[in-house]
């Protein structure tokens, strides 16, 4: 097999694998941090990954190496064994009758409700708190819903990196420095003893280093093996 045809065995299993999992190019390239431009490269057979990212590939496709790049190793015929003699014939025997199957059912959890109930149970926490402390009557109750801003990022960021999706952390983290940045804001501004402007640089410093972080991280195109 030479190199060409290699490509375009590849390039058709990426492609249909990827479609029976029900993924796009953009899904299947944030899961391995590559360009949706490179997966695409691959399913058009105009480059080749390595043989790191071809197992990665067969991970996150459910299947192996053998099936992703059709190489699977030929099995030799057996020898054609000797007929044996011919037995009488028995006695018809009357057919059992056909069981009934039972289908078994696999469940997978949706990450999208996940995540939209983490989100529920943040902020039932907070309304929670908020009723007890009220109770004891507790001033400026109002800054508990504040809080849960960025502590609702914090689960999603966490949520999102233990699935391997990065492709909201920039907005994630941005949201909780600046939501614990009001929150700070908002505390000295209610006691009134404190220059609470003084934040404001600090927030756009910690957004530059953000942004500057991730700009820092490019996702890499494979080029086509010679």
């Amino acid at each position: 097999m030479n190199n060409e045809e290699l490509k375009l065995r590849v390039g058709s299993n990426i492609a249909r694998l990827r479609r029976e999992r029900g993924l796009t190019q953009a899904e299947l390239a944030e899961r391995i941090n590559y360009s949706d431009k490179a997966v695409s490269k691959w399913e058009r057979a105009e480059s080749l990954p390595d043989v790191l990212t071809l197992l990665n590939l067969a991970e996150q496709l459910g299947t192996d190496l053998n099936t992703l790049t059709g190489c699977a190793p030929e099995i030799p015929e057996p020898e054609p064994m000797p007929e044996p003699a011919p037995e009488p014939e028995p006695e018809p025997v009357p057919a059992p009758e056909p069981a009934v199957k039972k289908l078994a059912r696999r469940y997978t959890a949706d990450k999208t409700v996940i995540q939209k109930l983490s989100s529920i149970l943040v902020w039932v926490v907070a309304l929670f708190l908020y009723m007890v402390l009220d109770a004891f009557g507790v001033k400026n109750l109002w800054l508990l819903f504040v809080v849960a801003v960025p502590v609702n990022a914090i689960v999603l960021l966490s949520l999102r990196s233990a699935w391997k999706l990065y492709g909201w952390n920039r907005i994630l983290i941005s949201i909780i420095m600046w939501g614990f940045l009001l929150t700070i804001y908002l505390l000295l501004l209610v006691v009134g003893k404190v220059n609470v402007w003084k934040i404001l640089p600090m927030g756009l410093l910690g957004q530059a280093a953000i942004l500057l972080w991730f700009k820092m991280f490019r996702p890499v195109e494979e080029e086509a093996h010679e």
